[in-house]
């Protein structure tokens, strides 16, 4: 075995078992909010570490650079945090309950429907959340 082969296994290995760690977050874990942490956190990161194995084992044992594959793993680096941000902002918007072990909503003061349906009216804009 080389070393490119070991270097390339230990990235694959590693993305694996950070994918397989975020579908048992998703499994096992009560709510959406908590759902989407797995989702977002852990599986882009597995996602990101199996695409970089690969991009190194075409680079180092073949010769060539694909590029396509560098450009993936920044499309999901971008767009997978990006699209669990929005599923849990319309979780909350729709109110999408919290498990009742949950004490503390961070999202609360930030997510003020008052303020922004005031913030809105001032550029003319709809509030049509409800």
């Amino acid at each position: 075995m080389t070393i490119t082969e070991i270097v390339t296994s230990v990235f694959v290995v590693t993305g694996s078992i950070l994918v397989l760690l975020s579908s048992i977050g998703i499994l096992r874990l009560r709510d959406v909010y908590s759902r989407m942490h797995a989702a977002g956190k852990s599986s882009t990161l597995g996602v990101m570490s199996i695409m970089t194995g690969a991009v190194l084992f075409f680079l180092m044992d073949q010769g060539n650079f694909n590029f396509k594959l560098l450009l993936t793993i920044i499309f999901i680096f971008i767009t997978a945090p990006l699209a669990g941000l929005a599923i849990n902002r319309s979780a909350y918007r729709t109110h999408v309950p919290m498990c009742q072990e949950s004490t503390l909503d961070e999202l609360g003061d930030a997510m003020d429907v008052e303020r922004e349906k005031k913030r809105l009216k001032e550029f003319g804009k709809s509030y049509d959340y409800d």
